[in-house]
């Protein structure tokens, strides 16, 4: 039996899986967790890597593996491979001045044509915009740039100098510098954030394997890239609910959205994968669940005991300030409080339609741009909520796939682990199940665009 592992370093922790190349059988896993907070040192990143091997069994027996990763954190290293500055993540949002000021330079229209997306702060291109004006002494120490999934591989690799580091079309393609259709990294936009040119990622094609030792490595990929190889997503919409939530499509053209709802991805395969992403998706349950002095089984069995709308209480969930719309400063809303229902159930319901209300939105962007979306398939930590499963298919209006609850962007690496090894995707079976039916929720959906357009007005005063 030949193995292969893939590797989930996502905001929260890193997450390894070892599968049967030829079947896809899980042989073993392990999980460690990462620091909290919105920038974070690359190296523990690291650490936490090889306490999440450690916790699998190791991967010496292994033959080929792969890194997905959170998207659009900059790690920004100088000549000799040292880290300048702490990883500002994608959900740092000091770079939404910086973001602004890119696109009032260019204009909405060419960041698009250019690169498939409008920048907003979670973008990298932002992140070395803020850094040249508040640390002027860091940014002028940058030699290279690239995103937590290649510094990994860098250094499982040996991190064998600067020049070796290497990427995949999928993670790039969300930095805000680079062309998803031509597969190029666009310089000129690198010296208009930080002020001169770096040295950037070599991007391997999807299915590119690099050799240390015995091991053969992928390229690796973007979270949401992974999740779509590793739940098998075809014509289906992929909605994951993590730290943050996102609607995304397989497509064979990008995505071109000058409104900025719509990301311009590439795909780890070839294609492209336009994205609409939120911000708060797993962390409002999170919070609620402090809120309300119960775990996460209790918060859904409130949520599930209240009526549909929660009695005309909305939560607009903007806890982490929010990216759709792009409100990087927002703040959350529970409105429509009376005496009569204010009730933990209540509050617990809001909750959890407030995330779905956000991913419906998402949806209906991703429609408006050309997407056919007749089926969702939801995963990510959020979706094995017994309450997120019940409600999704009213707020989101479409029969809704439940995947087997499992790491799926571990699972998209091992998977591109194996191609790069055989020289084919194989085609692993993956476990669904349909969520049952329920009655539509429109009249959730029209409360919760009323109080959110209130909140919008609100906040961008």
């Amino acid at each position: 039996m030949t193995l292969v592992a893939g590797i989930d370093s996502s905001t929260q922790s890193c997450k390894v899986v070892v599968r049967d190349a030829g079947t896809g059988a899980l042989v073993r896993h392990g999980s460690a967790p990462h620091p909290a907070g919105t920038e974070a040192d690359p190296a523990d990143w690291e650490q936490a890597l090889h306490r999440a091997v450690a916790a699998a069994g190791g991967i010496d027996d292994v033959a080929a593996l792969s890194v997905g990763g959170q998207q659009h954190g900059a790690v920004c290293l100088d000549e000799d491979g040292n880290v300048v500055r702490p990883a500002m993540l994608w959900n740092d949002t000091r770079s939404a001045g910086a973001a602004e000021e890119l696109v009032g330079e260019l204009g909405a229209a060419e960041w698009v044509r250019r690169t498939g997306s409008v920048p907003v702060a979670s973008f990298t291109v932002t992140k070395l915009r803020w850094m040249a004006g508040h640390e002027p002494a860091n940014a002028r120490r940058i030699a290279a740039v690239c995103l937590p999934h290649d510094w990994l591989t860098w250094r499982l690799r040996g991190a064998p100098g600067i020049d070796a580091i290497t990427t995949d079309r999928s993670d790039a393609s969300g930095t805000g510098y680079f062309d998803p259709v031509s597969n190029e990294h666009l310089h000129d936009l690198v010296v208009r954030a930080l002020g001169h040119d770096v040295l950037l990622p070599r991007v391997l094609a999807p299915s590119e394997g690099l050799t240390h030792g015995n091991l053969v490595i992928g390229p690796g990929a973007g979270d949401n890239a992974a999740a779509a190889i590793g739940v098998g997503a075809g014509n289906d919409a992929v909605v994951s609910l993590g730290t943050s939530g996102t609607a995304f499509v397989r497509s064979d053209v990008c995505a071109r959205d000058v409104s900025g709802s719509v990301a311009g991805f590439a795909d780890a395969t070839g294609a492209f994968l336009p994205l609409v992403c939120t911000l708060n998706a797993a962390q409002v349950l999170d919070a609620a669940c402090t809120v309300l002095g119960v775990d996460h089984h209790g918060l859904a069995r409130l949520a599930m005991s209240a009526h549909s709308g929660a009695d005309g209480l909305v939560m607009v969930p903007y806890l982490n300030g929010e990216r759709t719309p792009n409100l990087p400063f927002a703040t959350g809303g529970l409105l429509g409080l009376t005496l009569a229902n204010m009730t933990p159930a209540n509050i617990a319901r809001a909750a959890v339609e407030g995330i779905l209300c956000g991913i419906a939105g998402a949806i209906d962007a991703l429609r408006a741009e050309g997407a056919v979306v007749d089926t969702v398939r939801l995963v990510g930590g959020a979706a094995s909520s017994p309450a997120v499963r019940a409600i999704a298919p009213g707020i989101l209006g479409v029969p809704v796939l439940l995947p087997v609850p499992g790491e799926y962007v571990a699972d998209g690496a091992a998977r591109q682990a194996a191609w790069a090894l055989t020289g084919e995707l194989p085609q692993w079976p993956v476990e669904s199940e349909a969520a049952e039916q329920t009655r539509s929720a429109a009249h959730v959906r029209e409360r919760y665009a009323e109080a959110r357009q209130h909140w919008i007005a609100r906040n961008s005063d």
